[in-house]
């Protein structure tokens, strides 16, 4: 492993133009340290496999006069007086269509949950390279797998940024199946992340409920079609970046999910695209992100929106998030979904065609994070 991250540390291109980035990658992955592996390692300049592509190369902040603020929606309001409840719907309701984003608050999640899981995510990363390499793969089917860049080999641009993901689905495993990852008190433990997913997957049936009401059809609806049965934790690290002008955290992207409910430290960086501006999406204490994922807008008709997002590199950090992707159990491949009848008429035809969620997947992981996987399933003007 140390002669793979010796090699992976040359940042340019030799004069002679030996530069091979399929080479670079594998030496990269071999390593099974990651992009912490890098920073470990001492690095001053970052290799060339995490340089930007220089159309994507842009601050885009949106001016402190047209600063664009993202709704944050009270939870605690639902339950009080139906119109408390309807109050909170309406302000979805405006948040899925205008910005695709929104955060929540009294959600129900104790903030010493929310810091045990950061400090558990933290602590998991930061852990021995031999440790984590038993855990690390590429095989998306497991239960629990440990990698850097999902998509290594089919993006464009490598992502300053490891993660480990873990597989939440009722009755799909035993919790005690699971790999043991906990070595003392200085690792995630395996206790944290089936508590803090069971407590997510609660948070996401009441989302979804309040969508379904959004959208006009019954609070079961979306529930009831299983947009809530499947759930995958994605636990980000991105460790600090010395050239972060040159790198980038996550790639422009949308989420190939139902929704994404997203947990982020105190170190910010994530960004969505409004109107062609890039806005901050600022942490806000003891809050919660969702955002509207691809499968939602198709479902939906365009009517709910899936934003392109991304995570600035930073010199600051590291930085941690946990990410929960809905989107229907692995096994559920066969499942098919299409723009909801209800939400389709002679005036408002179907944008869409009806797609499998392995199609839908395969699409998706196909062309690696940063490709629109939608686009591929819309109707010609001659089919509508």
């Amino acid at each position: 492993m140390a002669v793979a991250t010796t090699r992976i540390l040359t940042p340019v291109s030799k004069a002679d133009g030996s530069y091979h980035r399929p080479t670079e990658l594998k030496a990269f992955d071999d390593t099974k340290s990651g992009v912490k592996g890098l920073v470990d390692a001492g690095i001053t300049e970052i290799p060339r496999i995490f340089y930007q592509p220089p159309e994507s190369n842009d601050s885009g902040h949106v001016s402190d006069e047209t600063q664009i603020h993202i709704p944050v929606i009270d939870l605690d309001h639902i339950g009080k007086t139906p119109l408390k409840r309807k109050y909170t719907v309406d302000r979805i309701r405006e948040a899925s269509e205008k910005f695709g984003f929104f955060q929540l608050i009294n959600h129900g999640i104790p903030v010493s949950v929310l810091g045990e899981m950061k400090e558990g995510v933290r602590r998991f990363h930061e852990q021995g390279t031999e440790l984590k390499a038993q855990y690390y793969s590429r095989n998306l089917t497991k239960p629990l797998i440990y990698t850097s860049n999902f998509d290594l080999y089919s993006a464009p641009t490598t992502n300053w940024r490891d993660a480990f993901r873990y597989i939440s689905v009722p009755n799909s495993h035993n919790p005690e199946d699971l790999p043991e990852i906990c070595r003392g008190s200085s690792v995630l433990c395996r206790d944290i992340l089936v508590d803090y997913s069971k407590r997510v997957m609660e948070i996401g049936k009441l989302v979804f409920e309040l969508l379904s009401e959004a959208l006009g059809l019954n609070p079961n609806y979306l529930n009831g079609v299983d947009c809530g049965e499947g759930l995958s934790l994605v636990c980000h690290y991105y460790p600090p970046c010395p050239q972060p002008n040159l790198a980038i955290g996550t790639s422009e992207h949308t989420d190939n999910s139902f929704i994404t409910v997203l947990l982020q430290d105190h170190i910010g960086g994530l960004q969505i695209r409004h109107e062609n501006n890039w806005v901050d999406i600022p942490p806000v204490a003891g809050a919660l992100v969702v955002n509207i994922g691809d499968l939602m807008q198709l479902i939906t008709n365009d009517k709910f929106r899936s934003v392109k997002h991304r995570v600035l590199a930073n010199k600051e950090g590291p930085r941690v998030s946990v990410a929960g992707f809905f989107s229907p159990p692995t096994l559920s491949t066969s499942k098919v979904y299409g723009p909801i009848k209800e939400l389709v008429s002679e005036e408002t035809p179907a944008i869409y065609r009806d797609t499998t969620i392995g199609e839908f997947n395969t699409q998706f992981h196909s062309k690696g994070i940063g490709t629109s996987t939608l686009q591929h399933f819309k109707l010609s003007q001659a089919d509508i």
